[in-house]
């Protein structure tokens, strides 16, 4: 969307991908403002704020809040967001150890490009991702790759309206998986979407 973010090693480097799954949330809202009805977004595991800011700057009239466990990952994202104007809640949170009291409020949507990378993919990554990027934000356990979706799923459950949205970026090797985690959690649809390389990349599930 044509603006620069800082990115520091506490931080992942944007990707196209993302903008592809910010592409995908604008489209929803707008769908849903163009009914009158009020928005709210939480972004979860926000690291640079990139989505965060961009759809503050997109959607003026939405309240948008970002998460994130890392406190220097939220300096980035709150110069990001001071430097370009967005307004954004910005919390340290640990979405893993979600409990519903720490809501003040709901949410319309949840977006989250969360850690997916199993370990024993590590090997086939490119050293400058290894090297220059926060391990924290990229991997997940072998033995439970889906740690993150879970953890988002229930949170959905608490956090969401009735009528909901999740996206979620995912491993392209667990699209199915990934979807199913959400209709398991009480979700009324979960639908995996491809990105424009013709990858599994993106779930977008609706609370019931």
């Amino acid at each position: 969307y044509g603006r620069t973010f800082r990115v520091t090693p506490a931080t992942l480097i944007p990707r196209p991908e993302t903008e592809e799954l910010v592409h995908s949330v604008l489209r929803e809202v707008n769908n849903f403002q163009s009914r009158g009805e009020p928005f709210s977004i939480l972004d979860i595991g926000t690291g640079s704020g990139c989505i965060a800011v961009t759809l503050a700057l997109e959607l003026p009239n939405t309240v948008i809040s970002a998460w994130d466990i890392s406190e220097k990952a939220l300096a980035v994202a709150r110069q990001n967001a001071e430097r370009l104007g967005a307004k954004v809640r910005f919390e340290q949170q640990d979405a893993l150890n979600f409990h519903s009291s720490l809501l003040t409020s709901h949410f319309s949507l949840l977006v989250s490009n969360p850690p997916y990378v199993a370990r024993a993919e590590a090997a086939a990554m490119q050293p400058n991702v290894l090297d220059h990027e926060p391990h924290l934000a990229l991997f997940v356990p072998d033995e439970d790759p889906l740690v993150f979706y879970r953890a988002i799923a229930r949170m959905g459950a608490e956090a969401l309206v009735s009528g909901g949205l999740v996206f979620v970026e995912i491993n392209e090797r667990f699209g199915a998986e990934t979807a199913a985690v959400f209709v398991e959690n009480g979700f009324a649809s979960a639908k995996v979407l491809q990105d424009l390389s013709g990858k599994d990349r993106f779930v977008r599930a609706v609370y019931a």
